[in-house]
């Protein structure tokens, strides 16, 4: 497939127009960025890495029932996607306390959350990324209130499968971010990525709190090996797929 014009550049990825409207090409990279990229840095491999990790859970997601832009992975560092209008929503669905929750709520870090919590933030750099209430959201009409449904009733059901999955590799999935897409019929699909960089994770058998710490937070509060935590999360990923076939 030749591949003709670069379309878009953002923090983790560089989307190239194919020879096919209907799909694009996303390289990941290496680039690492923090608190809305005002910490910068690059992480080793770190584009395979997340982009290996996120094709074998976009295809076992398809398995599951939930669609995505997913298509096919022509190498390491590389997805082909169906191309898909973004929904300018963020949604972060935690499970645990940490984070930005515990900051603005006071919960202590590791607090068990009873169900869930679903929120939205604005995708929105110049903006910082805000949590938006509901009724915000419509008055940015970022969304019409049955596509809001239809994500929130999604980003549980991705939810209750990646807290599984996550459980079968011996990581604590903690936290994360989605985002989602319209393909050209209107249909929402699960779209960007799922790796380390959008996924708070910790390692279940570990009790020290920096020592558990397998994502992005390793780069973000400068705990160090960064790259060893990424290639780890890697291996369990791909040891758990393997046990699935």
């Amino acid at each position: 497939m030749s591949v003709y014009s670069q379309l878009y550049e953002g923090k983790a990825k560089i989307l190239y127009a194919t020879d096919n409207p209907e799909v694009l090409l996303a390289d990941f990279k290496d680039d690492a960025t923090a608190f809305n990229a005002q910490k910068r840095g690059s992480i080793i491999d770190k584009g395979k890495i997340n982009c290996t990790i996120s094709s074998q859970l976009f295809q076992q997601l398809e398995i599951y029932g939930i669609k995505t832009h997913y298509i096919d992975s022509p190498n390491p560092h590389q997805m082909r996607v169906k191309a898909v209008k973004i929904v300018p929503i963020e949604v972060v669905i935690r499970n645990i306390a940490a984070g930005s929750l515990s900051v603005q709520t006071g919960l202590p870090v590791g607090t068990v959350l009873k169900q869930p919590l679903v929120e939205f933030y604005y995708k929105n750099d110049q903006l910082g990324d805000p949590l938006l209430t509901r009724d915000r959201l419509f008055l940015l009409e970022l969304a019409t209130p049955e596509q809001v449904d239809t994500i929130h009733n999604l980003a549980l059901q991705v939810n209750e499968f990646l807290r599984g999955f996550w459980q079968q590799c011996g990581i604590t999935l903690v936290d994360f971010k989605l985002e989602f897409g319209l393909d050209s019929q209107q249909q929402i699909l699960l779209a960007d990525e799922i790796s380390p960089d959008t996924c708070r994770l910790w390692d279940t058998a570990e009790a020290d709190p920096n020592l558990r710490v397998m994502d992005k937070d390793r780069f973000r509060r400068d705990l160090g090996n960064v790259e060893n935590a990424y290639q780890e999360v890697l291996q369990r990923v791909l040891q758990a797929v393997e046990s699935k076939t």
